[in-house]
């Protein structure tokens, strides 16, 4: 019965033990986090360049539509002004 009972004993022992994480296991989860924050930043940050570039591109197209559309206005108010000059030059011969 002694050795059922010392059977018995290792094995309660052994169920209390605590089971840590080794050094090794350990480095390798934190490797495995590092791995996995090198891959994404990166990412990250070219998405935001991305997005905030083409941004600044939507402003600056749509500001050029409006320079372009002021300009055919001038252009056409300078052509108004370039026939009525010409229509007061012929009538002043």
């Amino acid at each position: 019965m002694s050795d059922k009972d010392e059977l018995l004993q290792t094995h309660d022992e052994e169920l209390k033990k605590e089971h840590n994480l080794s050094f090794q296991h350990l480095l390798t989860a934190y490797l495995m986090i590092l791995l996995i924050l090198a891959v994404t930043l990166p990412k990250i940050y070219i998405s935001n360049e991305i997005y905030y570039t083409s941004r600044d591109i939507a402003e600056l197209r749509n500001k050029l539509n409006v320079l372009l559309e002021e300009n055919k206005e001038l252009n056409s108010k300078l052509e108004k002004i370039r026939y009525k000059n010409q229509i007061i030059d012929n009538m002043s011969y």
